[in-house]
């Protein structure tokens, strides 16, 4: 066997020990990262619970290996120091330290059924320096890219938070709401810290987002349930302002319900019942006591009733006004086409009048069956393409 010569030996430690120092600051840097100490200090469930176990034991594996280095290289130079000029000897043995497989990993019996009758008992795997630095070089990517990918998706719900909780911070737990959503940002924090893979970066924006939201809007109530106790007879005055104009609206949306109801031929439309009643009277209660910060926020429940109620009435109105809008547009419609048919010389054709006839009286008939007249209405259209394309 070929022995490395004293320079080559001495070459040989210098490029080991560049090499030990720095795997030993990578590994050090490793150890402190802010995703293996969101591990450690956070229990992983979930998805990080999942995907953790094959990593931490290539972390593991990675740390027994730097220390079979350490161990091979400091075996190395304690023979090195001995004396000056090695032996012939000692330059075998170092050889043997520095380019061969001198360190046992792990012995293994083998079966009895695998053996030959003078062969081992047991499989012996030794390593030594360039392959153990060749399977840390290997495994290293997944590691940092595993801790990468936690500090990431953990730091990101972090900073997202960061203005939610400090608005939370300056407003209490003044309401309901915000205790609730003081609830729902904890919870997010534990899954961030606890399985912070399972949240991608747009459901993590997403949910974030959403606090934010309603952070903002409960400060905004706050802001008008001191509005409102700034000028108690003003709040009180207004919202009967707009319990008058849900009142019109309400009233409105009832005339034309009874409109369709009469021309229109169509499915029973929704009939409420009056929307005004319960806030007036929940109103009367508040105008008749002292102005506090609960008599406030129930103001505030009162004019939300009423936003949401006006909300109702608008969507029947447009209902029933579109039944209404259908009507005149197929009647427009039917106008239109008797024009053209004059136009073209097919309008005294006694197919075209005897189909005007039919769409004229179905959109004149109380109740209108709308779906029978659009037909109708198409039908005309078509004999005056027909009837003016064999005139042509």
């Amino acid at each position: 066997m070929y022995a490395l010569t004293v320079a080559e030996i001495d070459t040989e430690l210098a490029t080991r020990g560049r090499e030990i120092d720095a795997v030993t600051a990578t590994l050090l840097e490793l150890d402190r990262h802010p995703g293996l100490t969101l591990l450690r200090g956070f229990p992983p469930a979930g998805t990080t619970a999942q995907r953790w176990p094959p990593i931490q034991r290539q972390l593991d594996l990675m740390w027994t290996d730097f220390g079979r280095l350490q161990s091979i290289v400091e075996e190395a130079r304690a023979i090195r120091a001995r004396r000056h000029r090695p032996t012939d000897a000692e330059r075998a043995e170092l050889t043997r330290l520095l380019r061969e497989r001198p360190h046992e990993v792990s012995r293994t019996p083998i079966p009895m059924a695998q053996r030959t009758l003078t062969g081992p008992g047991e499989q012996v795997l030794f390593v030594g320096i360039a392959d153990t630095l060749d399977r840390m070089r290997r495994t290293f990517p997944a590691i940092a890219e595993f801790l990468d990918s936690v500090d990431a998706r953990n730091s990101r719900v972090l900073t997202g938070l960061a203005p939610v909780q400090a608005r939370l911070d300056r407003l209490g737990g003044a309401t309901a709401e915000l205790v609730d959503i003081g609830a729902a940002v904890a919870e997010l924090l534990a899954r961030s810290a606890t399985d912070p893979l399972s949240l991608s970066p747009a459901d993590a924006d997403a949910r974030i987002a959403a606090l934010a939201e309603r952070v903002r809007r409960e400060d905004e109530a706050l802001a008008q349930l001191r509005t409102l106790l700034a000028d108690w007879p003003t709040a009180i005055a207004e919202t009967r302002g707009r319990l008058d104009a849900l009142r019109v609206a309400a009233g409105r949306a009832d005339r034309i319900r009874a409109e369709v109801e009469e021309k229109i031929l169509t499915a029973a439309l929704p009939r409420r019942p009056d929307p005004t009643r319960a806030p007036a009277a929940d109103l009367n209660v508040l105008a008749a006591g002292a102005a506090t910060a609960a008599t406030a926020v129930t103001l505030l429940d009162i004019r939300r009733r009423i936003e949401a109620a006006g909300r109702a009435v608008a969507a029947d109105e447009e209902l029933a006004q579109g039944l209404l809008d259908r009507r005149a547009e197929l009647r427009g419609r039917l106008g239109a086409y008797q024009a053209k048919a004059a136009r073209l010389g097919v309008g005294e054709d006694r197919d075209v009048l005897s189909c005007h006839r039919l769409a004229d009286g179905l959109l004149a008939h109380h109740p209108c069956d709308l779906a029978a007249a659009t037909r109708a209405v198409a039908d005309y259209q078509q004999i005056i393409a027909e009837k003016s394309g064999r005139r042509g």
